[in-house]
């Protein structure tokens, strides 16, 4: 199962103690972000099997050459853009109708959440909704919100998910 990394502070010291497969800088607050994103694409790309990626910004992200971008899910409009500058694309999603969309408009990942309980991000969708989604489809899904622990990854896992994406797991 991939690990996807998403973090506001990245350290290098995170990124080798954990090996993700995905990391995304996600900074929404930051007012240096360009800057910023810069120095954590290069600092990941000195890990050869680690796919970087900018939160939102996908022409940022394709003149920084990071791998890819993870558009929010009010942003399906910008997946035919980003795939068209060549860069992989993940997007939010919170139903199966649009994880089939992200699909249809050409997506390679989607995050589908809150799947454990998460502050601010509404019912989490449980493990049962999970493993239903993955039974749906055949696009790569990392489960998202409230994975913390190892008893939660365990729990994901099981669910046959491509991945699962966490902050707080990576701390």
């Amino acid at each position: 199962m991939k690990k996807y990394l998403i973090t506001a502070t990245p350290s290098y010291l995170q990124l080798r103690k954990h090996m993700p497969d995905f990391a995304l800088y996600r900074d929404k607050e930051n007012k240096n972000y360009a800057r910023d994103a810069q120095n954590f694409v290069q600092m990941c790309k000195t890990l050869k099997t680690l796919k970087v990626f900018l939160h939102q910004d996908y022409r940022l992200a394709k003149k920084l050459d990071a791998d890819g971008v993870h558009l929010t899910s009010q942003q399906f409009g910008d997946i035919i853009q980003a795939k068209a500058l060549g860069l992989d694309v993940i997007i939010s999603t919170h139903t199966h109708d649009e994880v089939e969309r992200a699909k249809s408009m050409g997506a390679d990942y989607v995050t589908y959440s809150p799947i454990f309980a998460t502050p601010n991000k509404g019912e989490p969708k449980g493990i049962s909704a999970l493993e239903e989604i993955v039974n749906m489809t055949d696009m790569k899904i990392f489960a998202l919100g409230g994975i913390v622990s190892q008893q939660e990854v365990d729990a994901v896992a099981k669910t046959g998910v491509y991945g699962f994406a966490s902050i707080r797991y990576f701390l």
